[in-house]
């Protein structure tokens, strides 16, 4: 694809913002910045863009609530200026975008959240929802409740992991820098701004190294790291100068600005291709002569009610093989029920699920999104 077009075309960004433009370098929450992205962010809304906001910002702005000149080492205050900030973090947001004609919610993670299966799949299926309902989801880590992110972690990294939980088409990160420089302009005054490049390029990361502002825990190394990251499920990532006017709006237009990292696969081909390269499955479900045709000859989703037969035991998430009366595997794919529900809907349509189950999820068993043919 053009590289222009990346992000014109996205339907789905993650955009995070850092600390220091949050709370302008630590002097308070930038009330008349944070505005303005809302501003752009209900704009790119009204053209049927989908927006998750990842911003930091809560431990700076408990600092100042606190008065506290300089960021404390102490676990447990670090933790209650998160909770002090948070506060006012939220409240402005909220604000800021129901002024721009937007609903918000707020989204506390931790990494353990999208390291457990269970919690990954939950925080997708809710993000999912809020973006359905036309709600912007502002995400931060939950630091009052996490040590080892609050001294290791970063919000650019978050900004990644969700870009991939959601499958965003792209990942914006905003910060107090024009974008990656072949050298840190702030030593060499012959610094070049890189344009563009590829997402993963080992020579970036000697590139970006260097240590980030003493507001925030990340630097421009962490970025690079992170649109490594959001790459792996296709997701391109512009870094940008997050005061740069209309910036949102003139790189939703397709308009050069900061650095471009692509990504080098397309976003269903990356998600196929690790299905499809999938060593271990837990389990398998049979299925019958109209299901097969349906998955082979239509493209539709694996519905429960094409199968005659599970096997295993497997979790929602996992990867199963889908084989057909003969035992041959003609498909794998993410299951949506775990091997004890399937075996209750087997053979059942979506209108039973809430009977046999006790509530209703996913109508499809395998989402044809989430299901790659292998035969």
């Amino acid at each position: 694809m053009n590289a222009s077009l990346i992000l014109r075309d996205a339907r789905r960004i993650v955009i995070k913002v850092g600390s220091s433009l949050v709370t302008d370098e630590g002097r308070g929450l930038d009330e008349a910045a944070i505005s303005e992205w809302c501003r752009q962010m209900s704009m790119l809304v009204q053209e049927r863009r989908e927006i998750i906001m990842v911003s930091s910002g809560a431990i700076a702005e408990g600092m100042k609530r606190l008065g506290w000149s300089h960021r404390p080492q102490e676990i447990h205050e670090l933790q209650a200026a998160a909770a002090v900030g948070q506060m006012g973090l939220a409240q402005m947001y909220e604000s800021k975008l129901r002024a721009s004609g937007l609903r918000s919610a707020q989204v506390l993670l931790t990494h353990a959240d999208l390291a457990d299966r269970e919690r990954y799949l939950n925080a997708r299926s809710t993000l999912l929802t809020l973006l359905k309902l036309g709600v912007v989801p502002v995400i931060n880590e939950n630091d009052t409740v996490v040590n080892d992110e609050i001294k290791f972690g970063d919000n650019d990294t978050l900004g990644a992991l969700v870009a991939n939980l959601v499958e965003a088409d792209a990942l914006v990160i905003l910060t107090d820098q024009q974008g990656l420089f072949d050298s840190d302009p702030r030593k060499d005054p012959g610094a070049k701004l890189v344009h563009e490049a590829k997402a993963g390029d080992p020579s970036l990361e000697l590139m970006a190294a260097g240590a980030g502002s003493s507001l925030g825990r990340g630097g421009m190394i962490t970025k690079i790291l992170a649109a490594k990251r959001a790459a792996g499920s296709g997701a391109s990532t512009v870094i940008a100068w997050g005061r740069e006017p209309d910036v949102l709006l003139r790189l939703g237009r397709g308009e050069a600005i900061g650095t471009l990292l692509l990504a080098q696969t397309q976003k269903k081909q990356a998600r196929k291709q690790w299905i499809a390269d999938h060593l271990q499955m837990r389990g398998s479900v049979t299925v019958d002569a109209g299901a097969v045709s349906k998955l082979r000859d239509e493209g539709k989703s694996l519905l429960p009610i094409g199968m005659t037969a599970v096997d295993g035991d497997f979790s929602r998430g996992d990867v199963i093989a889908i084989r057909n009366a003969d035992g041959l595997e003609v498909a794998r794919g993410l299951a949506n029920y775990a091997s004890a529900e399937a075996r209750l809907i087997c053979r059942r349509p979506s209108t039973e699920f809430e009977r046999l189950l006790g509530y209703t999820a996913e109508a499809e068993m395998v989402h044809r999104d989430n299901l790659v043919l292998t035969r």
